[in-house]
């Protein structure tokens, strides 16, 4: 190996260890911080940070999301709160679709295979589409175990990731409960905002500013020189071009990939999805009520069936925060053999916008 590539190998493992000690010291100067942030029943999610071991309010105003961005006015407080923290978010369980899976017992050293397999029959998603996690496992008998698993679109869960994101976090954990405040947490989510990343630009700015400060060498070298007059003003001129070079190369950023990616996200936020549509009609609906058609489009859902008591259904469905403008677009017709055939219409709400 010539003495030039030595160097350069060295050079590259002794810049490796710097960015990487300094990732580690900036990790370990963060410790500690942890900020919870717990979604409620209007969309809001209200803010806590661990002390000690306990949870304590920290007695901000709600934040909510405005498309990908929380929306103002954040507190100069609250933001200092969340950079550089590691913040957990607890989604309400309206979100998911929850399932029961029952395995041998031998199956929980491999659950995360098990469960990623069994995404696309359990769910309408596939496992590279969906946000998911199951809960610790419990006795089943017979030499078998249970677990719950959770699952919803991970275009659902994008949004607070990158909301998230933008206020300098550095770590996102998400998670959801199957039921009250009893039940198990599930885990469904989790980010590092720095870390590999972080590492990476670290490395990459070394580079650059070795080139660079190489490279400013250099050019002063062959103006000394070459000497010459108005030897300070071409220096001058040199480093201005080589601050605004690295300026460019630093805030580099494909505008165009971007700018097609957030129309990708935003046509996925205002999309109804069926399946929480279905999943919301389902809880909504009384038990003696049947449907026979359905359909979902321009953002509205027509349903037509056959229930009890028609015009209850309206206030049912009024009541659910998926749906408004409960109405009946067809005249209702009682059945001789007992009940009401209904046609109602109603404008579906975002899906990750409200609850019910």
């Amino acid at each position: 190996m010539s003495a030039a590539a030595s160097f350069v190998r060295r050079l590259s493992f002794w810049i490796d260890d710097v960015a990487g000690g300094l990732t580690h010291l900036g990790a370990m100067l963060r410790r500690g911080r942890r900020v919870e942030l717990i979604e409620q029943a209007d969309g809001g999610f209200l803010a806590a940070e661990w002390r000690k071991g306990a949870l304590e309010p920290i007695g901000e105003p709600p934040l909510r999301l405005e498309q990908d961005r929380f929306a103002d006015p954040i507190s100069d407080r609250m933001r200092m709160r969340l950079a550089r923290s590691r913040v957990d978010v607890v989604l309400a369980p309206s979100r998911f679709v929850f399932r029961t899976l029952e395995l041998p017992r031998g199956a929980s050293h491999f659950l995360e295979g098990v469960v990623r397999s069994q995404i696309d029959r359990l769910t309408p998603w596939s496992a590279s589409d969906a946000a998911f996690g199951w809960s610790s496992p419990v006795d089943a008998g017979a030499d078998r175990i249970s677990v719950a698993v959770a699952a919803t679109a991970s275009m659902l869960v994008a949004p607070v990731a990158q909301a998230l994101v933008a206020t300098r976090v550095s770590d996102i954990r998400m998670s959801t409960r199957a039921g009250d405040e009893g039940s198990p947490v599930i885990p469904v989510f989790a980010q590092r905002s720095e870390g590999e990343d972080g590492a990476r630009r670290l490395r990459d700015g070394l580079l650059i500013g070795l080139g660079l400060s190489g490279l400013a060498f250099a050019l002063s070298l062959c103006v000394w020189i070459v000497g010459g007059g108005g030897y300070e003003a071409r220096l001058a001129e040199l480093q201005s071009q080589i601050a605004e070079r690295r300026a460019a190369l630093l805030n580099r950023r494909d505008s165009a990939a971007e700018q097609a990616i957030q129309a990708l996200q935003a046509r996925k936020r205002t999309a109804p999805s069926a399946v929480m549509t279905l999943e919301s009609l389902a809880k909504t609906l009384p038990d003696d009520t049947h449907l026979t058609e359905l359909r979902i489009e321009d953002g509205k859902v027509q349903i037509v069936g056959l229930s009890g008591d028609a015009p209850a259904l309206i206030r049912l469905i009024e009541q659910s925060r998926r749906f408004a403008r409960a109405t009946f677009f067809a005249a209702t017709v009682r059945n001789p053999s007992g009940g009401e055939t209904f046609h109602i219409e109603a404008r579906l709400e975002p899906s990750f916008a409200v609850t019910d």
